[in-house]
């Protein structure tokens, strides 16, 4: 099945949030902020704004109803700022009028007068000042202390790496409007439409059951609209409720960039300790997390740091521990990979930086510490069904890496200004959301008389195909055709109590949550069959309903008005919650994911050692999609997901100058991979497996995993620069840009 959305988004017939026909005598709002990372409010006026024409209402944290808290792991984000401004753009207060032009206008009659206050960037600094989002995290197993009298190489370093821009097409934004009884209905652009609804209830001061969220589709999404998306449905809707009136928000991208946050970055101190044989005994690592300036999702996405930190290695003597550490930025916040991939990034740094010390390669290193079965996580998950050795050796033998890394020899001592890198990037990612009470779902299915179906549940399409692999499940659990089904928006009114659609979990959780729904009612409709054909066993396929043996037929129509003639239910709301999962915070052990997705990719790049330019020849997959139920989209998951991680490795450079004041805040400053950016060559093979029953019909997450092959990007540069320039001491310092490859091709160690 093609992705069911193809075809209205090549036509433009697809609805996103701007699309929705507008409401005679809506209202536009957009917020305004202090131009200071840090300060303290002295006075805020806002009287010329107000007396503009068009200008229906400002609203401060004053003017709000319920609580100035839309914090959702720890409460500390007010809506709007009162007293103390903690970084540039953050939100004073919401401008109200009946343009967006008249808004803009106001907002720059708005003077807000402010005592400025030191501005901390750094998480380290922010560390040893003990501003911190939450207490340190550590996981522990075997015993580091004596592992390192084991080791006969110790080698230690430091690893940096930038944030990233989601750089969604579709901008944040939301559109409210009243119903009657106090009800609000808005229409959000989230990822967490349970989320919206819960923090709107508390800052207007309603019950949840006042509030209907619903979610048509996301232009994009990537984690920055998981908990991001809440501040702006919060302002549509207070707006919308103190002036009954319809209100619609949508950030210009200038402004999305500037207030809202991005991929966190962290700063890394390791040590790693390895044998004659190439053996990792002992690995140290101390992250330290660039959380922003509140808490956001940051403890969440530190834990999955830590549970991330050995990638697809078996060490048996580990200490990882992160610092969530409070700065003058603002709160950074998932993306594709949540934390997991900063912690790849480092393991594979200091397995890098071994290679270099010992005169290894580093794959040399990395195929002799691959998981295996019965090897131990350092958070105490007993490792089955491992593919990382399988997907290692399926590489190596269709795209032969003795001869990549032949040829790449042969390259470079026959080239002066060009010079060839590799490298070989395993990855191993586990599946579930970290907090074991999200890993819950549900499902609504109703058939109508006539045959046809409708389906809500928690899911939200931001691109990913989820509701084409929906779409798969009821159509063949009921042998229907797909004209025949309807796939709701994601509403909050129909499906209470939604996981967001993250943690590569959304096809997993109300894909099974469906199946459990369309189970349950083809069980029912087997009866009425059995008591038309008689105890035989039935079929159900092609728009019809069959015994075996061919002798008795009922059309899918006929029999859905023979069940409802006899009353026969043809509704049925389930729920999913993963079995097995758990984990312990006290101890820091558990058994926290469903299952692991796995894979092998190698990596060739070019780099031109006169520009700092660099291309790459090719990315080559072996990847361990389970039992895949839909090739076509899952391969476009790879594709996307290897792009954006090579683009946060390369390219993707996010700039705060020191008052920390976002300096590559629009697409003139800060660079994405466009189609030359792109390998010449992608080539994806699929990993034969048989797929875990936790995964829907045994077909794997794709949604983050193949993000982390970008990973591979920065030491395929790093090995061609180092062979343009062997003597000289590189820093880990992702992204890897041309100018910072430049500089790296004719440094000079002193």
């Amino acid at each position: 099945m093609i992705n069911i959305d193809a075809l209205n988004h090549v036509k433009g017939k697809s609805i996103y949030l701007d699309d929705i026909p507008e409401i005679s005598g809506t209202l536009y709002c957009l917020p305004f902020y202090a131009e200071t990372a840090h300060g303290r409010i002295k006075d805020v006026n806002i009287q010329a704004a107000k007396q503009l024409s068009g200008i229906s209402a400002i609203f401060l944290a004053e003017d709000i109803p319920g609580a100035n808290q839309i914090g959702g792991i720890i409460p500390d984000e007010p809506l709007f700022a009162a007293n103390e401004i903690h970084y540039w753009g953050q939100p004073i207060g919401l401008i109200v009028g009946v343009s967006e032009h008249i808004c803009r206008k106001a907002r720059k009659l708005i003077r807000i007068s402010f005592d400025e206050l030191p501005v901390i960037t750094c998480p380290r600094e922010a560390q040893k000042l003990n501003h911190l989002i939450v207490p340190p995290r550590k996981f522990k197993i075997g015993q580091i202390d004596k592992a390192w009298s084991e080791c006969d190489y110790i080698i230690e370093g430091t690893a940096d790496i930038n944030g990233q821009e989601h750089l969604y097409i579709e901008t944040q934004g939301a559109y409210a409007w009243p119903k009657e009884g106090g009800s609000l209905y808005v229409a959000s652009s989230t990822q967490g439409p349970t989320a919206v609804q819960r923090t709107i209830a508390t800052v207007l001061n309603l019950p949840m059951h006042k509030i209907e969220v619903n979610v048509v589709r996301l232009g994009g999404g990537f984690g920055g609209k998981e908990d991001q998306a809440t501040m702006w449905a919060v302002m549509a809707a207070l707006a919308a409720q103190k002036l009954n009136k319809p209100v619609k928000i949508s950030l210009h991208r200038m402004d999305d960039m500037c207030m809202t946050g991005k991929r966190h970055p962290y700063s890394s101190d390791f040590r790693i300790g390895l044998t004659k044989s190439l053996k990792i005994m002992a690995y140290e690592v101390i992250h330290y997390q660039n959380a922003g300036a509140s808490a956001d999702l940051s403890p969440a996405i530190l834990e999955r740091t830590l549970f991330h930190s050995t990638n697809a290695y078996y060490i048996p003597n580990v200490e990882a521990t992160a610092w969530s550490c409070k700065t003058n930025l603002p709160p950074n916040t998932a993306f594709r990979g949540f934390g997991g991939p900063q912690g790849k990034f480092v393991i594979e740094a200091a397995i890098v930086k071994a290679a270099e010390s010992i005169g290894v390669n580093p794959d040399d290193i990395q195929k002799a510490n691959l998981v295996d079965n019965g090897d131990e996580f350092p958070y105490g998950q007993v490792i089955e069904n491992a593919e990382a050795k399988h997907s290692w050796e399926e590489c190596d033998l269709a795209f032969k890496l003795d001869e990549i890394k032949h040829k790449v020899e042969i390259f470079n001592d026959s080239n002066i200004r060009y010079k060839k890198g590799y490298a070989v990037q395993p990855i191993c990612f586990g599946i579930s959301f970290t907090n074991t009470m999200m890993n819950h779902a549900r499902a609504l299915v109703h058939i109508y008389q006539d045959g046809s179906v409708v389906i809500s549940t928690g899911a939200v399409e931001m691109g990913q195909g989820v509701n084409t692999k929906l779409l798969q499940i009821a159509t063949e659990i009921f042998g229907i055709s797909p004209e025949k089904v309807r796939l709701e928006s994601t509403n909050t009114l129909r499906i209470a109590n939604t996981s967001p659609t993250a943690a590569s979990a959304g096809a997993d959780l109300n894909g099974k949550a469906l199946e459990i729904a369309c189970n349950t009612l083809k069980n029912r409709l087997i009866q009425v069959a059995e008591s038309n054909f008689g105890n035989k066993e039935i079929i159900f396929c092609h728009d019809q309903i069959k015994t075996t043996d061919n002798k008795n037929q009922i059309s899918w129509t006929a029999l859905i008005l023979l069940a409802f003639q006899q009353r026969v239910s043809l509704s049925e709301h389930a729920h999913y919650a993963t079995p097995v999962i758990h984990y312990d915070k006290t101890k820091e052990k558990g058994h926290p994911f469903a299952y692991h997705v796995y894979g092998t990719a190698i990596l060739e790049v070019t780099v031109d050692c006169l520009k700092g330019t660099y291309q790459f020849d090719s990315v080559k997959i072996v990847h361990d999609f389970g039992n895949s139920m839909n090739t076509d989209v899952d391969n476009g998951q790879i594709e996307g997901g290897l792009v954006q991680g090579i683009g946060w490795m390369t390219m993707e450079e996010i700039l705060y100058n020191e008052k920390g004041k976002l300096i590559s805040n629009a697409l003139s400053t800060y660079k994405v991979p466009d189609i030359y950016s792109v390998p010449k060559e992608i080539i994806i093979r699929h990993l034969e497996t048989i797929g875990p029953e936790l995964a829907i019909k045994k077909s794997k997450a794709v949604g983050e995993p193949p993000l982390m092959y970008g990973l591979g990007a920065y030491f395929a540069i790093r090995k061609a620069v180092k062979s343009f320039n062997p003597l000289a001491h590189l820093a880990f310092d992702a992204p890897y840009t041309p100018e910072k490859v430049l500089m790296d091709l004719y440094r000079r160690n002193k």
